[in-house]
């Protein structure tokens, strides 16, 4: 009987088959990011006990994407999640959603779409100023958190949510007009192409950690990752001490775990475990 994981790993690896297919017939240069990185360095795969998919591309390629990728999607079972296409969605980066499954996700209760998903980040130019740096990250964390309220984003779920009526018009406008002050604020800087720099400014790891050259991420190679062919930068080993030191050691057994989805539907079967 496969564990969940692979379950879920079986799912991951048709959407990202999908995303690397679409990047291709739109001639955009996506690369792999954070633990998906390591895995195909360090596993030429999957991490085993990593429930999650990271991809990203620079701005303008992310927002071609945005605009041409659902258009290719029509009669596939994939949903391009995105701050437009899902009013109920809260975070600033797209996810490719398998329609035929469903989740529920560790900490996380939402009214957003669900499925067996890959995070799709976009790169943002940053100013070279740390204090301008501070500013804009302040800024940027400030609106997500009024867009999680808004949108009723819960760690734990509660038999009350189920009560509340749905988010009315002016509701959702209000989370709309956050949105649009969201994107203004992480595309700030974009237009300057003199600066050096991009940033995931979601990333979950210090701010320093997931901070690129430009040339990094436009210098490109392919590896393994299981049975497909993936983009990732060449100066990957750089990338991958910034990010964890030494990363071919691997982490102590007890934290060797999923660390986001907890009951996944699919093929009508409920798995836990």
């Amino acid at each position: 009987m496969p564990r969940l994981i692979d379950r879920i790993h079986q799912v991951e690896l048709g959407n990202l088959t999908q995303f690397t297919q679409l990047c291709h017939d739109l001639n955009l240069p996506y690369f792999l990011m954070g633990g998906s990185l390591l895995g195909a360095i360090r596993h030429q795969g999957f991490i085993p006990w990593d429930d999650d998919v990271d991809v990203g591309l620079l701005r303008a390629d992310y927002d071609r994407f945005i605009d041409q990728a659902p258009a290719a999607l029509v009669g596939t079972h994939y949903f391009l999640q995105t701050p437009a296409s899902d009013k109920n969605y809260a975070l600033s980066y797209a996810k490719l959603l398998d329609r035929n499954t469903y989740i529920e996700e560790k900490n996380n209760v939402n009214n957003a779409r669900k499925g067996i998903f890959i995070d799709i980040f976009p790169l943002d130019r940053i100013p070279t100023d740390t204090a301008a740096q501070r500013e804009q990250l302040g800024k940027f964390q400030l609106l997500n958190t009024r867009l999680l309220l808004q949108l009723r984003y819960h760690l734990v779920d509660n038999p009350l949510r189920k009560l509340q009526s749905p988010l009315n018009g002016e509701q959702l406008a209000a989370a709309t007009e956050l949105k649009v002050q969201r994107e203004a604020l992480m595309t700030r800087y974009q237009a300057d192409t003199q600066l050096p720099q991009v940033k995931n400014l979601a990333s979950q790891y210090a701010y320093d950690k997931e901070i690129y050259d430009v040339a990094e991420l436009t210098d490109l190679i392919s590896v393994p990752f299981e049975q497909l062919t993936v983009r990732v930068p060449r100066n990957y080993d750089k990338i991958l001490q910034r990010l964890y030191g030494d990363y071919q050691t691997l982490p102590p057994e007890s934290q060797r775990t999923e660390k986001h989805l907890e009951r996944v539907i699919m093929d009508n079967q409920v798995f836990t475990e």
